[in-house]
């Protein structure tokens, strides 16, 4: 990010308020300042006249010879003065008393002569029109002959440098002026955009509770801007469709699950009643992942909704039941199996349809992935733990994390839709757990409970 073009609307605002200040302050000053130049520069401001011309080239024409007397400079500006002003005058005196005039001194101005020593600044013979000028002025003015008096005419056509010069103190409070205007805009601006946008900040947070298990969520448009108003309203409206959909979607699943069931039970049925040989065992097999399947999803929809109890589940008991349930299938595979508990009851606080859903699950997945060879051990700690080995290629370690998300598949078999693990997982946090995988030459899956139990039921 940087200052010229921020990605933070904030200090865009920041920059561009302090930009408009600016250039609004300066726009003002120097259209005040072109005024007044215009209006001087043309005579409707002192007649168009500055009084100082002529000290200000006098001073710069005096000059001290070597008998410390003083003359005249023909300058260029000076020249130019006398053809500008064909009755052009003026007095010099020095502190020592030596003096020098040019032109005719007007006699309504020549008693003020004698008193030069005793008049340091004047402005001589003023009336009281409106924009007057004086007839005379007087002036202390640092020469290259040293510091002199000087009495002058208020004559002179003011010039775009006199008038520049003239303004070097206006345009020094202009500059100040502009940088304390920049300066308190710049710190108190943030404030003034975080307050105005405090709305938005909060639909900002609101949008961090938006899951897919949080269906209901909204914006709120308190507070916000109108001109941000409009997306969220359209956030909110397409949450709204979202949630409709997500609704729809869940319903069929479930509504197509417990349709599932009965055929898929008659179908195992009725594949049993089949003659021994390796057709029955694999078609054995896909009616058992279709059954896992339906019961996956149910148990998704029963999880989602929270629909759980939890009671003392003796872990041995459960996983007991599991292998005596699918050891028929794991010995059609060509496995052997294994039960080593390391005791006769082992108590856990949970949910015992889910936690024997998570089991099922791992024990299937072995049947399914561990090269149908070799042995597949359930065991069960009395330290709280569950862990299904078998003996196949195993999980590589850049996939022990990924393999528990949705969806995510090691092998694209089409023998899954990558919810079994993910649903494992669901199960294992909702108890306080979790399911991760071990080292080992095979798959090894491992479900850890909690010693103590959770006061409630993790969402």
């Amino acid at each position: 990010m940087s200052l010229v073009e921020p990605r933070s609307l904030r200090w865009r605002l920041v920059m561009h308020i302090t930009t408009a200040q600016i250039v609004m302050l300066v726009v003002i000053f120097v259209g005040m300042f072109a005024t007044i130049g215009f209006l001087w520069y043309f005579g409707y401001i002192n007649h168009g006249v500055n009084d100082r011309t002529t000290p200000e080239v006098v001073r710069n024409a005096i000059q001290r010879g070597p008998d410390g007397k003083l003359f005249i400079s023909p300058t260029q500006e000076l020249v130019q003065l006398r053809s500008q002003i064909p009755n052009l005058w003026f007095l010099v005196r020095d502190a020592n008393g030596q003096q020098l005039t040019e032109g005719r001194v007007p006699l309504e101005v020549m008693s003020a002569v004698s008193a030069l020593d005793v008049i340091t600044y004047a402005d001589l013979i003023q009336n009281f029109e409106k924009d007057a000028l004086p007839l005379a002025i007087v002036h202390w003015e640092e020469t290259p002959a040293g510091r002199v008096k000087i009495m002058s005419g208020a004559q002179g056509h003011v010039t775009i440098a006199q008038i520049l010069e003239s303004s070097q103190g206006l345009l020094t409070v202009m500059a100040i002026l502009i940088a304390i205007t920049a300066v308190a805009t710049f710190l108190v601006t943030p404030f003034v955009v975080r307050r105005a946008l405090k709305g938005l900040d909060h639909a900002a947070e609101e949008t961090k509770k938006i899951d897919i298990h949080r269906s209901g969520t909204r914006l709120s448009a308190s507070g916000v801007p109108l001109e941000i108003l409009p997306f969220v309203n359209a956030v909110n409206e397409a949450l709204t469709r979202l949630d409709k959909g997500y609704t729809g979607h869940r319903r069929f699943l479930t509504d197509a699950a417990h349709e599932l069931r009965t055929p898929i039970a008659i179908l195992t049925t009725r594949l049993s009643g089949l003659p021994p040989g390796p057709l029955k065992v694999r078609l054995l097999e896909d009616a058992a992942r279709l059954t896992a399947l339906t019961g996956q999803l149910l148990d998704l929809q029963r999880l989602e909704q929270q629909m759980v109890t939890f009671t003392a589940v003796d872990l041995v008991d459960l996983a007991e039941r599991v292998v005596i349930d699918l050891a028929p299938l794991a010995f059609g595979a060509g496995y052997e199996m294994r039960f080593e508990p390391e005791g006769d009851k082992i108590l856990v606080s949970g949910d015992e349809t889910s936690i024997e859903r998570a089991l099922t699950n791992l024990v299937q997945n072995a049947i399914n992935y561990g090269g149908r060879q070799g042995t597949i051990s359930v065991r069960v700690s009395a330290a709280g733990w569950l862990e299904v080995c078998d003996e196949g290629k195993g999980v590589p370690e850049a996939e022990r994390e990924q393999i528990f998300e949705a969806f995510h598949r090691l092998r694209h078999d089409g023998r899954g839709v990558g919810l079994g693990l993910d649903l494992v997982q669901k199960i294992m946090r909702l108890h306080g757990g979790r399911a991760e995988v071990r080292p080992g030459p095979g798959a090894c899956f491992r479900l850890t409970f909690p010693l103590t139990p959770p006061a409630r039921p993790l969402p």
